[in-house]
């Protein structure tokens, strides 16, 4: 399992490509939506992703998007280095 480096690129242009399944389209939208200052998911987006996953999945997912934007806003404000564990070309 993983990603290619093709889709990893093409993430930031989710929307035009034909890369990406229905449900990760749908898994994009609710993680942008739930990024957003304020934080305010659509119920039209909420439902869009409850097409293709359960509550659990939901709970895990939007946990895992709070998580990465918390390290991320702590690692800005301190200004701490990415590691470059991933160089895209």
């Amino acid at each position: 399992m993983g990603s290619s480096a093709e889709k990893i690129v093409a993430v930031q242009d989710w929307r035009t490509s034909d890369l990406f399944s229905e449900s990760e389209c749908a898994a994009f939208a609710l993680a942008e939506e739930a990024t957003e200052t304020p934080a305010v998911v659509s119920e039209e987006t909420y439902e869009r992703a409850r097409a293709y996953f359960d509550e659990a999945q939901l709970v895990a997912f939007v946990a895992t998007v709070a998580m990465e934007n918390y390290r991320a806003r702590f690692n800005r404000v301190f200004e701490v280095e990415s590691m470059a564990l991933y160089a895209a070309d």
